[in-house]
């Protein structure tokens, strides 16, 4: 007897954009993203805000990648970095991943490095921001 992972509930119609029911109906789709339930979703985000360091939020766009095809770039923005807001964070685009879900994501990673400021720094140097001149 196999059991199948459950799949997030369709959002209202209307309220977002993420295709849900064509990537269902399409043979042989990746639906790796719609194994990201709502309950599941809380956890990832509770989990990206309480970031330890830069290597545990590099485990975590692993992860997010490995179990839910979601690809997470997080870098140092084009211009001036004075807040957290100056980190860049982006998410491919992938059909069935939620608009909510899309926009909540980078919110908590800030929230993350709001909470702990040494993350940013170590970004900012994994990026040689920070070296000596």
């Amino acid at each position: 007897m196999t059991t199948t992972a459950p799949l997030r509930s369709p959002c209202p119609p209307g309220a977002c954009d993420c295709g849900r029911d064509p990537l269902l109906e399409t043979p042989g789709a990746d639906l790796r993203i719609l194994r990201l339930t709502r309950e599941e979703e809380k956890v990832l985000l509770a989990r990206l805000e309480q970031l330890k360091n830069l290597e545990d939020l590099r485990h975590l766009q692993k992860r997010m990648f490995e179990q839910l095809g979601i690809r997470v770039d997080v870098a140092p923005g084009f211009h001036e970095v004075r807040t957290m807001l100056g980190i860049e964070i982006e998410i491919d685009a992938l059909p069935g991943l939620c608009r909510k879900t899309r926009k909540s994501i980078p919110t908590a990673i800030r929230r993350g490095l709001n909470n702990n400021p040494e993350i940013a720094f170590e970004l900012l140097n994994a990026h040689d921001l920070l070296r000596d001149s």
